[in-house]
C-alpha cells in the first residue's frame, strides 16, 4: 500500500458569498475521501487561509511543514467563471486596486524580490482537463490566476516547491456554487467537490507514474 500525503488549501471568507466553495470543497473531500486509487492510503489535510497577502503563505507554509505532503492543491474563488479554471502559471507581482482583508493594496510590487518572474503549474492539466471531459464538469485552462492574493499564494507555493525533490502543486479556481439546473454561471457543489476528487486523483496517478505528456502549461 503506497501512502500518499495531500494538502487542499482554500480561502476564509469572500465578501458577497454567502456558500463559499473554496472554504466548503477542501472540508467536504477532505470527509468523503478520493476513490479510484486502488493500493494507495490517502492522507487529505486541508487549510482555510485569510484572503491576505501577508498572511496566506505563512499559514499554508506552516500546514506544510506539519504533513509533509507529496502534493498540494491551493484552491480560491472566481466569481464570474462558468466553470473550473486550472491555473497555469504563478507571476512574481502583487498589484490589486482593492484592499486584502488587512486594508493592504500593493501597487506593482514583487512577491520574492530576485526569484523568477513566474512559475508553471507542477499540477498534470492535461489528464486533470480529461477526466474533466469524462465526468461532464465544465472546465478551461486559466493563463494565470491574477494579481491578487490567489496569485501572491500560488507564486509562494510554486516557489516553495521549486526546491523539493518531489513534491506536486498548483492552483484551481473554482466558480460560485449554483444549485440551478443548467447554470450559466458556477456549478453544483456535488460537481465541485467531484472536480477536486478529479484534481486529487490524477496528480497522485501522475505522481506515481509521471508522464510528460500529462503536463500542459500553454
Amino acid at each position: 500500500m503506497q501512502q500518499f500525503s495531500v494538502v487542499i488549501s482554500g480561502f476564509d471568507h469572500y465578501d458577497g458569498i454567502e456558500v463559499n466553495p473554496s472554504y466548503e470543497v477542501p472540508r467536504i473531500l477532505s470527509q468523503q475521501g478520493v476513490d479510484g486509487l486502488d493500493g494507495v492510503e490517502l492522507s487529505i489535510s486541508t487549510v482555510s487561509l485569510p484572503v491576505s497577502f501577508s498572511k496566506a503563505w505563512p499559514l499554508l507554509s506552516r500546514t506544510i511543514e506539519e504533513t509533509k505532503p507529496d502534493i498540494v492543491v491551493a484552491t480560491g474563488l472566481k466569481r464570474a467563471a462558468r466553470g473550473i479554471l486550472l491555473e497555469r502559471c504563478a507571476t512574481n507581482i502583487m498589484d490589486s486596486s482593492r484592499p486584502d482583508v488587512d486594508n493592504t493594496a500593493p501597487s506593482l510590487v514583487p512577491i520574492a524580490p530576485g526569484r523568477p518572474a513566474a512559475y508553471w503549474t507542477r499540477l498534470p492539466l492535461r489528464a486533470i482537463l480529461g477526466e474533466f471531459t469524462h465526468d461532464s464538469i465544465p472546465a478551461t485552462l486559466s493563463s494565470d490566476a491574477g494579481t491578487f492574493v490567489c496569485n501572491s499564494l500560488f507564486y509562494n507555493l510554486l516557489n516553495w516547491a521549486s526546491a523539493q525533490d518531489k513534491v506536486l502543486a498548483g492552483f484551481v479556481s473554482l466558480p460560485v456554487v449554483n444549485e440551478e439546473p443548467h447554470p450559466k454561471r458556477g456549478l453544483p457543489m456535488d460537481q465541485l467537490v467531484q472536480a477536486c476528487g478529479d484534481v486529487v486523483r490524477e496528480s497522485v496517478k501522475y505522481y506515481m507514474r509521471p508522464s510528460s505528456e500529462s503536463i500542459l502549461i500553454a
